[in-house]
C-alpha cells in the first residue's frame, strides 16, 4: 500500500453528503441487481432482495447447480429472466445492472467489491468485507473513488430494536460505559481429514479460488468449511464475531484500537481446521474503553445463556443485546426493563441499501464502518497467529513496532488478481 487511509479519510468520506454527491442513480424506482455467490447465504439474500422490491437481473456462481436453483427461485417471483454467468467480470460489463451482491467465500469479498465499484456498480458485500486489513482499505478507497453506495452485511445496524438499544447506551441511561463484551457460541462438528479428489464436474474450481493462490481440490473444503482455513476464511471471529464487535463499536462510538490481545487455540477436534475453535480477544481504545469478544465453536452455552450477544457495563446499570431482544439490568443484576427483538431478517437492511441508491445517500452500514469492524477481526486473528500483543495506531488501526505481525496486513495473490 502506498496510500495511507487515516480515520479522518475513512469516516469523513462516509457522510451522506459525500456519497450522495457522486453516487450514480438507478434508472426508475426498481434497482436491477446481480447476485454473486448463490449458496445458502446468497440464496437468502436473493429472497430478501426480491422481497424488498429489487429486480434480479443477474446470477453468478461457479457451480452451475447453484445457479440453476437460483434461476428457478427467481422464476417463481418475477417475470424477467436474469442473465446467468459463472464469471462476475462478464456481468459487470452489463450497463443495465445497477448493483452487485457479493455473497461468496471471504477471499472473494473485497476483490469482487473493488471490481464492481470500478465498473460503477453499487455493492452489497457480505461480512467480513475483506480477507485482510489491506483489502478493507482498498475497498473503502474504491467506493469513494467511484462514488458508489457500498453496504456491509452487518444487518443489525438496520434492525430498529438494535438501533433503540444502541441509542439507549449512547444516551447514557446506564452511565458512562468503559467495557462492552461480545460473544458467539456454537457446536460445530469436526471437518475431518480431507482427501484430494477431482472437483465436481459442475464446479469451476479455478474460478472458485479466483484471487487465491492455486491449491488442489479437497473433499472437505466446499461448500462451507473453507471458513476454517486462513487461505480462504477468517475463522469464527470473522464469520460471526464481526456482528457483535460491530454493535459494540457502534454503541460506544469507537473506530480503531490501540492495543489487541488474543488467547485461544484448537482444542476439540483433531482435523484439518487451522482457525481456533476457542478464542478470547480484548481490544483497548482511546479514552480508557475496551471491547472483548469470546468465541466457542464446540460448546453452545454463551454468556447470559445466549449463543450471541453484546453487553454494556456502566456504573448505574448494564444493558444486554442478544438474539431475543435487549434488556437493562439494575445494580443488583435484576431485569429493570425488557424489549423484544421483533425484526431479525435481512429485508430491512437490503431495503436500506436500495433506498440509499435511489436517494443518493450513505447506507446504514457503510463500507468504512464495515472495514473498521472487519479490521477488529483481522487484528484479533493476527494477534492469535503471531502470539503477540499488538500495538496499533488509533487513527487507522495500523500495527506498529512488529514487522512480523504487520506482514499479515496483506497476503499473496494469484498472478494478475491483486486488487488495486
Amino acid at each position: 500500500m502506498t496510500r495511507r487511509l487515516t480515520r479522518r479519510t475513512l469516516l469523513a468520506a462516509a457522510t451522506v453528503g459525500t456519497v450522495a454527491a457522486a453516487a450514480p442513480q438507478a434508472t426508475g424506482d426498481r434497482v436491477r441487481v446481480a447476485i454473486m455467490g448463490l449458496g445458502s447465504r446468497g440464496s437468502a439474500l436473493l429472497q430478501a432482495f426480491l422481497a424488498a422490491g429489487a429486480e434480479i437481473a443477474g446470477l453468478c456462481d461457479v457451480d452451475e447447480n447453484a445457479a440453476g436453483r437460483a434461476a428457478d427461485a427467481v422464476a417463481k417471483r418475477q417475470e424477467a429472466k436474469p442473465r446467468v454467468d459463472r464469471d462476475v467480470r462478464r456481468l459487470l460489463d452489463d450497463a443495465s445492472i445497477d448493483a452487485v451482491v457479493v455473497a461468496t467465500p471471504n477471499h472473494w469479498h473485497a476483490p469482487a467489491t473493488i471490481l464492481a465499484c470500478s465498473a460503477g456498480k453499487h455493492v452489497y458485500v457480505e461480512k467480513p468485507c475483506s480477507h485482510t486489513p489491506e483489502e478493507g482499505e482498498l475497498a473503502v478507497a474504491a467506493a469513494r473513488k467511484h462514488g458508489v453506495v457500498v453496504q456491509h452485511g452487518t444487518q443489525r445496524r438496520s434492525w430498529p430494536w438494535v438501533q433503540e438499544a444502541v441509542k439507549a447506551v449512547q444516551g447514557g441511561v446506564i452511565g458512562p460505559v468503559h467495557l462492552a463484551r461480545s460473544w458467539y457460541t456454537n457446536r460445530r462438528p469436526s471437518i475431518g481429514r480431507g482427501v484430494r479428489i477431482p472437483p465436481p464436474p459442475t464446479l469451476d474450481w479455478t474460478l472458485w479460488q479466483g484471487p487465491a493462490p492455486e491449491r488442489p481440490f479437497a473433499s472437505n473444503v466446499v461448500p462451507y468449511n473453507w471458513h476454517w482455513w486462513w487461505h480462504w476464511g477468517n475463522g469464527e471471529l470473522g464469520n460471526n464475531g464481526v456482528h457483535g464487535l460491530d454493535v459494540a463499536r457502534w454503541a460506544l462510538g469507537l473506530t480503531f484500537p490501540t492495543r489487541v490481545v488474543s488467547s485461544g487455540g484448537r482444542f476439540y477436534h483433531d482435523d484439518d481446521q487451522e482457525t481456533p475453535d476457542t478464542l478470547s480477544v480484548a481490544y483497548e481504545f482511546p479514552g480508557g474503553k475496551q471491547i472483548t469478544w469470546e468465541g466457542q465453536s464446540c460448546t453452545p452455552l454463551g454468556n447470559q445463556r445466549s449463543t450471541f450477544g453484546v453487553s454494556f457495563h456502566g456504573p448505574e446499570a448494564s444493558l444486554v443485546i442478544d438474539t431475543d431482544g435487549w434488556r437493562m439490568l439494575d445494580k443488583k443484576n435484576e431485569v429493570a426493563s425488557e424489549h423484544e427483538g421483533t425484526k431479525k431478517d435481512d429485508v430491512v437492511h437490503v431495503a436500506d441499501f436500495l433506498a440509499a441508491i435511489r436517494e443518493g445517500r450513505g447506507p446504514a452500514a457503510d463500507i468504512a464502518e464495515g472495514h473498521a469492524s472487519a479490521l477488529l477481526c483481522h487484528l484479533g486473528t493476527i494477534a492469535y497467529r503471531t502470539d503477540r500483543v499488538l500495538h496499533t495506531r488509533p487513527e487507522d488501526g495500523r500495527i506498529v513496532g512488529d514487522e512480523e505481525a504487520a506482514a499479515l496486513w496483506t497476503k499473496e495473490y494469484r498472478p494478475g488478481w491483486r486488487p488495486a
